[in-house]
């Protein structure tokens, strides 16, 4: 099931969701100072071409206050945006029953949009 829902996720917008983080990537990427929100940018890509059959959890990591300030940084550099599109179509798919597992993994994307430093994406 997972599969099916992977491919009919890439053929209604996962695709042009993907392709847009991998082109805010790369900009991202331009300067030094971006690599660090370009790369998590590269794992939102990774989430948004094949959602279905994986999650996200925080990471077992002892960086602890650099993620908490990196956070902070990707809220105000675009993240605050990018989980209000993603809870915004969530919604929008959720008002049709067919609609509803799309709108769910765009409400999982929402929290890994909104502070991906520290977290991980892992299979089901």
């Amino acid at each position: 099931m997972n599969i099916l829902g992977n491919i009919l996720w890439l053929l209604f917008g996962g695709f042009m969701i993907a392709l847009e983080y991998v082109v805010s990537g790369f900009l991202m990427c331009i300067t030094i100072i971006g690599i660090p929100f370009g790369l998590q940018c590269f794992k939102l890509a990774g989430l948004a071409i094949w959602p279905f059959g994986k999650t996200t959890r925080v990471a077992d990591t002892k960086s602890g206050c650099l993620y908490t300030f990196m956070n902070i940084l990707w809220i105000f550099l675009g993240g605050i945006w990018i989980s209000l599109t993603h809870l915004f179509w969530g919604v929008v798919l959720c008002i049709t029953i067919i609609g509803i597992p799309f709108g769910k993994q765009h409400f999982k994307m929402v929290s890994l949009a909104f502070t991906p430093f520290g977290r991980e994406i892992v299979y089901k």
